[in-house]
């Protein structure tokens, strides 16, 4: 006899889709995602496990940035497929610790109860290569409307790097408000990348332009100055 198996697929978001709805339990309430948010820039993130140390660093860092991203105009949500009670647990015994010059952290953005991966499983956060039971580093940034602007995955082992998420988040700004792109290791008050010239007539014309605050190095690369 033939046993059927329901098996439910879930596609993966990508960079452009509308992030994925849903409704949740966090450590700050209950939050409609995305909508709860609009107007605002989103860093949803997800880490394996509470109580474990890398995942404590990286709390420790982001509830330490919450500030410099709320300059930007944007929110931390992170989720784990633990429960409430043990998100409450983890987070007062982050506030005991002292690690890289941070103590006295105290986590305000909410943490997602999701112990039954509806969220996880949503979002793609759940690869069984890694473990079927804990959702791998995964950061999804969401602009103002709900779109999907970067993701990032990290394995079980390694810690992200707090740094390069902030500057993405400007760097989708930076290109969102003036319309250009920003090159390798751009920072802010780094030169800008300009559209690629879209006719032989725009490239002859900006290979012979002596606008001061542009330069080209051919005819598809040129960049706009910036003030430091």
């Amino acid at each position: 006899m033939e046993e059927n198996i329901n098996v439910v697929e879930t596609k993966m978001p990508l960079i452009g889709d509308k992030a994925p709805e849903f409704k949740a339990v966090t450590t700050q309430g209950e939050i409609n995602f995305p909508s709860d948010y609009k107007g605002s820039w989103v860093i949803l993130f997800s880490h394996p496990a509470d109580f474990t140390p890398v995942c404590t660093t990286e709390f420790m860092t982001f509830a330490s940035m919450a500030d410099e991203f709320k300059e930007l105009n944007t929110e931390l949500v992170g989720l784990s497929v633990d429960s409430l009670y043990a998100h409450i647990a983890w987070l007062r015994k982050i506030q005991e610790l002292e690690w890289n010059g941070m103590k006295d952290v105290e986590v305000k953005f909410p943490l997602i109860e999701d112990i039954k991966m509806d969220v996880s499983n949503k979002y793609g956060m759940i690869q069984p290569g890694q473990s079927n039971t804990q959702a791998v580093r995964a950061v999804f940034v969401i602009d103002p409307e709900g779109i999907i602007r970067t993701i990032l995955y990290y394995p079980l082992s390694t810690g992200r790097n707090f740094d390069e998420i902030k500057r993405i988040i400007l760097a989708l700004q930076k290109a969102d408000a003036d319309s250009v792109a920003t090159p390798a290791d751009w920072r802010p008050g780094d030169d800008v990348i300009v559209p690629t010239a879209g006719s032989c007539g725009v490239a002859k014309e900006r290979m012979e332009s002596q606008e001061s605050d542009q330069y080209c190095l051919d005819w598809f690369m040129c960049f706009k100055k910036e003030s430091k």
